[in-house]
């Protein structure tokens, strides 16, 4: 789990992204805070996604609201106690590898006018990276697994 910066409408906001080991895209939120609160909603929100498989273990940065995020998740019993939490850049380089490429394809937009845009262009970029690495393809070719993700991506109904 890792964020990184994105211009909305002249000003810098976080985008938290959540990734497994495989590299595959779990989550992502867009919000104009980088504390606790907007930890805690991002890996609640995270989590809902990986409900059938819950992690071992979360890797972050050395952020102070994460480990605060995580406690609350805990204490109110939507991450198990048993859940290791690392910081650690080294351990992070998966993610902090695909910061670049996102950055890539969002630097011709130039920024985003509002958050409502930018949550929703950066949506599609993600979803269509995923397909192109085919993170959504399963061993038989067939188009639930494109349904599958582009309802985890946008919260639609399939």
């Amino acid at each position: 789990m890792d964020g990184t910066y994105v211009r909305v409408g002249g000003q810098w906001r976080y985008l938290f992204r959540a990734v497994d080991k495989h590299g595959r895209l779990i989550a992502s939120m867009l919000s104009d805070r980088r504390d606790a609160g907007a930890a805690y909603r991002f890996l609640r929100k995270a989590l809902r996604v990986v409900r059938d498989y819950p992690p071992s273990s979360i890797t972050t940065d050395k952020l102070a609201s994460y480990p605060k995020a995580i406690r609350r998740l805990q204490s109110e019993g939507l991450l198990p106690q048993d859940v290791e939490h690392r910081t650690s850049k080294y351990l992070n380089n998966i993610i902090e590898a695909d910061h670049g490429a996102l950055k890539r394809v969002t630097r011709p937009t130039r920024g985003f006018q509002t958050m409502k845009t930018a949550a929703a262009t950066l949506m599609g970029f993600e979803a269509m990276r995923m397909i192109r690495r085919g993170h959504c393809i399963q061993r038989k070719r067939r188009a639930t697994g494109e349904i599958r993700l582009v309802s985890q991506l946008f919260g639609l109904a399939a």
